[in-house]
């Protein structure tokens, strides 16, 4: 990969150690990929952990000197005052972990969002742009959605970037490489979120690796419904970008996602494919121990409509109920009343927490209730039940 004099620099270390490090991990990328050169990009969202692998790729970083040179937003790792605050059996040695990848990425200049939804509020990219964006619903819904162009990145590689303010210019930066690979064929109607939800899960386990160009969506996906699209796409599968021409921004046709080609294959979405989906998600029915929403993070119309269906009720005795949003979300919902009705029923709202992490540890052996099958996913706990927000409630007030 051809480098520039300044790059070279970069690379032999005068800039400082940890920036040699993450120019290090770029140019290793570039040569697997045959990039020819590197770009620029505008900013980044590493998808950061309270995990071992990204502490120390982050502290190699910080140890060395490197600071952001664009917009880095997080990840979220959890609020460790207030599950400490509620439970005195966390692993010391992994919340430690955690606390040490978020002073680190402290250090080194990153925008402490600690959300998985920043592409709403805290980081939001333009038209156009070129980014470099981890985390599972982020990078389709900034190449889809929005219209910018980002890889499929790690958070390691997506931090490097950041802090170079460069990545290697292969993949999805590359107009040819965005075209549509699978045909999808929507032969049902798309109601709400959870549909939404049910034909990310299909079609990613459908296609694994590809692009898919959908037919037969009727009506403009709300922003919510295109989030669980994205983030459900990449738990079966890896969906790093979608069309659906005449909504999403990038073609408004189908020949024009496919760029003149063919497809190489072609799938049928009926509401039989969706109802087998949801059933596959199930590991368990019955009493449940807790509900847990907000995987991805949930927005403000979300956490409204959990009040709403929550206003005036009480959640049963022996369920624990959480919704997970970004403290942005939070701070509105709390100005707006939302937290409050969800509090007085009985349910906790918690910023800058993921469902992957070890706070979650008190539900091990127990049985939760999800509308999200990427948190079934991650299941930090026995067994799971996979519905509708609305059926969640409900469990949640009756305890089944």
């Amino acid at each position: 990969m051809h480098l520039t004099k300044d790059e070279e620099r970069i690379l032999k270390g005068e800039y400082g150690e940890g920036t040699q490090k993450a120019m290090e991990l770029l140019v290793a990328i570039g040569d697997a990929y045959d990039a020819e050169k590197m770009i620029p990009v505008s900013r980044a969202h590493a998808a950061s952990s309270g995990q071992e692998g990204d502490l120390y790729f982050v502290e190699l970083l910080a140890n060395g000197g490197a600071r952001c040179k664009v917009p880095t937003s997080t990840n979220p790792v959890y609020d460790i005052e207030y599950f400490h605050n509620l439970f005195d059996f966390i692993p010391k040695d992994e919340a430690e972990v955690a606390r040490r990848v978020m002073e680190a990425y402290k250090r080194v200049g990153a925008t402490l969002s600690w959300s998985c939804v920043p592409y709403l509020a805290e980081n939001i990219p333009l038209y156009g742009e070129t980014v470099a964006f981890s985390e599972s619903s982020a990078t389709p819904y900034v190449n889809s959605v929005i219209g910018a162009r980002t890889n499929r990145e790690a958070a390691q590689s997506a931090l490097a970037a950041g802090v170079v303010g460069k990545t290697p210019k292969y993949g999805l930066l590359v107009k040819e490489n965005r075209k549509g690979t699978h045909l999808v064929k929507v032969q049902t109607a798309l109601k709400d979120e959870f549909d939404y939800t049910l034909l990310g899960y299909y079609v990613g386990k459908q296609i694994g690796y590809g692009t898919p160009v959908f037919t037969g969506v009727t009506r403009q996906p709300s922003t919510e419904e295109l989030i669980n699209f994205c983030a459900m796409s990449n738990v079966s599968g890896a969906i790093s970008m979608f069309y659906i021409p005449g909504f999403t921004v990038e073609a408004q046709t189908v020949k024009e996602a496919f760029q003149g080609d063919a497809p190489q294959d072609k799938i049928t979405v009926t509401s039989r494919e969706l109802k087998r989906a949801c059933e596959e998600l199930q590991t368990t029915s019955g009493k449940i121990d807790f509900v847990m929403l907000g995987c991805p993070h949930y927005t403000l119309k979300q956490v409204k409509e959990v009040a709403r269906l929550l206003e005036g009720k009480k959640i049963h005795d022996g369920v624990s109920f959480w919704v997970c949003t970004s403290a942005t979300t939070k701070m509105l919902a709390e100005r707006t009343g939302y937290v409050d009705i969800i509090e007085r029923a009985g349910g906790h709202v918690v910023v800058d927490t993921c469902i992957d992490e070890p706070c979650w540890i008190a539900y091990k052996n127990k049985v939760g209730m999800t509308d999200s099958p990427k948190c079934a996913y991650y299941r930090r706990f026995k067994d799971v039940i996979v519905s509708r927000l609305q059926d969640c409630i409900e469990a949640a007030i009756k305890g089944k």
